[in-house]
């Protein structure tokens, strides 16, 4: 019973009606589309597996494994070290606030589920925040990992579908394609050592700078 519980846990974690307005964003994927750098199949492909191997897999995922042990341990001084430097390194102005806003609001569905963020007014982002619901609710690890993982590539599929765009078949393509390497990177996550700990998305941060002041958006990032 308890695995079950666990499980459905991770589920309602990784809901996309979970009300905290993930599909609000596409991480600079709106402004590659609008200057053509993504525009088919192949190059949504292309760009989100570029993202997961240069930013999911080396910032993302590593401090996740450092904050769950964190809030595992009751630390909140590591829990706000490391979500110091997660915030930090949201390299542009809307990817911050994305982090924060996404953060804020899973803070808010947590403390009406009883799972409380001690020490909230230190401007805890996401990554903090899911990483306290899975210690809270005894989710281990590499669960985590592959949850956190998973809800990213669903939002950045689904972005691509709306935005290049996509028809259904062919984000389930990619999704399907990348999947492997979500298992991979999770895998890897635990072992990254903290000097390695960064982001080498160069495009990202040029297209999530660039659409800051792009004049046409469905998206806030």
């Amino acid at each position: 019973m308890a695995a079950d519980l666990r499980l459905l846990r991770l589920l309602h974690l990784a809901s996309p009606a979970l009300p905290i307005g993930a599909f609000h964003f596409s991480q600079g994927l709106e402004y590659a589309v609008h200057a053509h750098w993504v525009h088919d199949e192949s190059s949504a492909h292309a760009w989100i597996d570029g993202l997961a191997g240069n930013a999911l897999a080396s910032l993302d995922l590593p401090l996740l494994c450092r904050l769950y042990a964190a809030w595992s341990a009751i630390d909140l001084a590591t829990v706000q070290h490391w979500n110091a430097i997660l915030v930090a390194s949201r390299e542009t102005s809307e990817l911050r606030a994305e982090e924060l806003h996404l953060g804020a609001a899973l803070a808010k569905v947590l403390r009406e589920l009883d799972v409380d963020a001690p020490g909230a007014g230190h401007g805890y982002g996401y990554v903090a925040m899911f990483t306290l619901a899975c210690s809270s609710w005894s989710i281990d690890l590499p669960q985590a990992l592959q949850t956190y993982a998973w809800v990213w590539l669903e939002n950045q599929v689904l972005a691509a579908v709306k935005l290049v765009p996509l028809g259904q078949s062919a984000g389930q393509r990619i999704t399907n394609a990348l999947i492997p390497q979500l298992v991979q990177i999770a895998e890897r996550a635990p072992q990254l050592p903290d000097e390695d700990i960064g982001t080498s998305a160069l495009m990202q941060i040029v297209a999530s700078s660039r659409h800051e002041s792009q004049y046409s958006r469905l998206f806030r990032s």
